[in-house]
């Protein structure tokens, strides 16, 4: 899945597109069903704001989600669609 914008303006990208240093809203769950499941149940349900910290399009990455740090291999993180809420902070980047 690669970034677009929708009619509100949203830019809707997976988790492991998220540059390093910014934040995004979930915007969806997408995939298999058993995966959305078990990443609902970590907390990555619609709306919730996570932080990537670490990932540029390797095995995993890692990121902070209501305070905690989670680590995610990058098939799971192309499972979760987010809205970027915040540029990447200044120090960070691709």
């Amino acid at each position: 899945m690669s970034p677009h914008t929708d009619q509100s303006g949203a830019r809707h990208m997976p988790l492991s597109d998220l540059p390093v240093g910014a934040a995004g809203r979930v915007f969806a769950l997408k995939g298999d069903p058993n995966a959305c499941a078990r990443l609902r149940e970590m907390g990555f349900c619609e709306s919730a704001v996570v932080e990537k910290l670490s990932g540029t399009g390797e095995d995993t990455l890692l990121c902070i989600l209501a305070g905690t740090r989670i680590a995610l291999g990058d098939r799971a993180g192309s499972h979760i669609v987010v809205d970027m809420i915040r540029s990447p902070r200044k120090g960070h980047g691709r």
